[in-house]
């Protein structure tokens, strides 16, 4: 649990309650348009956000001024909420003469109040993005030409971003207020039901008894749970608690079990069938159905998994680890929870058959508290339920607040042009070549996700950089599902990589060497984006069956060569010359053409068959010493 739903008292906790209880509310009946419900939203976390997250961050009682600022906070977040939804948009005195004084001194408030709950429960960086871009919104006359705006006045910011469905309040927020808070709630529910348990148990009792099971299964449990928790940290720290020591105890070096359980916690958002926000905001910037989203992703997501796993193999084959020893039976765990995959398959069920994704999310909720009712040993009274709630609203802030600043820069983009000209600038920058495009926007992925969550990287890259890849050739589900997997890098990857630095923190390593090997067991989020570009790797309209199938194949090849390069262990440990055999392999797959990727194939097939035929040169790896396997 964060810090943040530490210490809740119980207006706070009728707060959360309430924000819940009303985006369920909103969810299944729609009542309230967007212009209403997206600054209702708002308001209510931003005044969730001040009361739950105190400015004052000392030990022991909080300082009675410092109490009051955040009340009064929350009380301002109320007032500009309230006048906001009161705003008469059908007018057109605020078209001709532009906002009245008290609308426009209420709007800048909003603005303000974003960014100090912004700073609160996302940190300095999204603050920062928001700020600039507002900046150059108001002085981007004074840029060089390349670069340069007209310049807009305070009122008409002001007036474009609050009073608008064009900034604060467009698609990002409404996207996390209609449907990522009700499956993050969703979620929630699953977590305080025991659901969450059973699912990582269910991976134990399928993987457990395998080569390094604790680190299989700790694989296939964070691909669930993440797909649904919407956040890779948060994945990391709830089932790594129980993965990681498991994996420490079975003979993985600490920094091993920490970067496992970050690769795998971080492939759980490109995992259908949630995919955390990931496929509901792509849904609504490519204009195609989520149905279509969930079936494409299927695919390279679990060639992604196929990757962690075999890097997860060639672990414990080198250090001579086995399997559990007693590890749980998949009938008695079966027997124990099977009742929670109902919730799942019905959510899965009505999201393919194309309901509201905010009522399917609202409809799963209640499932799992019903199905929850059903079994004895799972039952939940009503402390629980508000427990989920309160769980639920709590999660849900830095993601509503990351969406409504991110729109903010969105807003910005629309209303100066400017990711027409980035767009112009990537292309001239590339020379025309998608591969250095790709190399350009991974490497701005990778630094606004240092700072930025996932969701908000995601939306501002693809603003900016969609159009540059379909300049190039690809179409624009691609090219979004490409962005969309690279966004999720800055997770793992040094030198600021949260969900291995969480691993970290529970596997008692070193942050930079957990780092260092969750980005290697995360290979397939540079593998993958990079078949995508060049291969059929994308089932979209014009693909055959066949092209698909091979790009399928060239990419499980790619993996294979790429793990026994890097790990340097195959069937037993690799020569200096089988590594170079595979590397030059993994190189011709990556090229674009058929006759070459064959070769490479070829090539791969060759140099494996040999260093099956051939005994290992010098001294092997060490099996682990038997008091140290599970």
């Amino acid at each position: 649990m964060t810090t943040a739903t530490v210490g809740l008292g119980r207006v706070a906790l009728v707060v959360a309650v309430g924000l819940s209880v009303f985006q369920l509310w909103q969810s299944t009946s729609g009542v309230l348009s967007a212009t209403h419900a997206r600054p209702i939203h708002l308001a209510w976390v931003l005044a969730l956000t001040f009361i739950v997250r105190p400015l004052w961050k000392g030990d022991g009682r909080p300082p009675s001024w410092s109490r009051a600022l955040d009340w009064g906070l929350a009380a301002l977040a109320v007032y500009a909420g309230w006048v906001v939804v009161g705003f008469d948009y059908r007018a057109i005195d605020h078209i001709l003469y532009g906002l009245t004084a008290h609308d426009a001194i209420v709007g800048a408030l909003f603005l303000v109040l974003l960014f100090e709950a912004t700073r609160r429960a996302v940190g300095w960086v999204m603050v920062a993005v928001g700020l600039v871009f507002l900046a150059y919104a108001a002085f981007g006359y004074l840029l060089p030409d390349a670069l340069a705006n007209r310049g807009f006045e305070l009122e008409r910011i002001v007036r474009f971003q609050v009073f608008t469905a064009a900034g604060l309040f467009g698609a990002p927020l409404g996207i996390a207020a209609g449907t990522v808070f009700i499956f993050v709630l969703f979620g929630a529910f699953l977590e305080v039901t025991g659901a969450g348990r059973f699912f990582i148990d269910l991976a134990f009792a399928a993987a457990g008894r395998f080569r390094g099971g604790p680190a299989k299964a700790s694989v296939l449990a964070s691909a669930a749970m993440g797909s649904i928790s919407g956040s890779a940290i948060a994945n990391t720290v709830t089932t790594g608690a129980l993965t990681i020591p498991m994996m420490k105890k079975l003979g993985y070096r600490p920094e091993q079990a920490g970067g496992i359980e970050a690769a795998a916690s971080t492939g759980g958002q490109i995992m259908p069938p949630i995919m955390g926000a990931g496929a509901f905001i792509m849904a609504d910037f490519t204009n195609t159905s989520y149905k279509q989203i969930v079936t494409l992703s299927i695919a390279p997501a679990v060639l992604y998994f196929a990757c962690t796993l075999l890097f997860v193999h060639l672990m414990a084959v080198r250090l001579g680890l086995e399997g559990m020893t007693r590890p749980p039976r998949v009938r008695k765990t079966l027997a124990g929870g099977v009742h929670f995959l109902l919730p799942l398959g019905l959510v899965v069920a009505l999201l393919l058959a194309n309901y509201s994704p905010p009522l399917v999310g609202a409809v799963g909720c209640l499932a799992v508290v019903l199905t929850g009712m059903t079994r004895k040993g799972t039952r939940i009274g009503w402390r629980t339920v508000l427990e989920g709630l309160r769980t639920g609203a709590v999660l849900a802030l830095p993601i509503s607040l990351a969406c409504a600043t991110a729109g903010i820069v969105v807003g910005v983009i629309g209303q100066t042009g400017i990711g027409l000209q980035f767009t112009e600038s990537v292309v001239q920058v590339a020379g025309g070549q998608l591969w250095l495009a790709l190399v350009l926007i991974a490497l701005a992925a990778l630094v606004l996700g240092m700072g930025l969550p996932v969701t908000a990287a995601y939306i501002v890259i693809a603003v900016m950089a969609a159009p540059a890849l379909q300049g190039l050739g690809l179409s624009l589900l691609v090219a979004h599902m490409i962005i969309f997997w690279l966004s999720q890098t800055s997770n793992v990857t040094p030198p600021i990589a949260l969900a291995a630095f969480a691993g970290a923190g529970i596997a008692e390593s070193g942050p930079m060497r957990t780092a260092n090997e969750a980005v290697k067991l995360s290979a397939g989020f540079f593998i993958v984006p990079a078949m995508m570009a060049y291969s059929a790797l994308i089932f979209v309209e014009g693909t055959s069956p066949a092209q698909f199938a091979l790009a399928i194949a060239f990419t499980l090849v790619l993996i294979a060569a790429v793990a026994f390069a890097v790990e340097g262990y195959a069937a037993h440990t690799c020569s200096a010359m089988e590594r170079l055999g595979f590397g030059a392999a993994a190189l011709l797959l990556l090229y674009p053409s058929t006759v070459v990727r064959a070769t490479g194939a070829v090539i791969a097939a060759v140099v494996y068959a040999r260093h099956r035929v051939v005994a290992p040169q010098g001294p092997t790896d060490s099996p682990v010493p038997p008091d140290r396997r599970g």
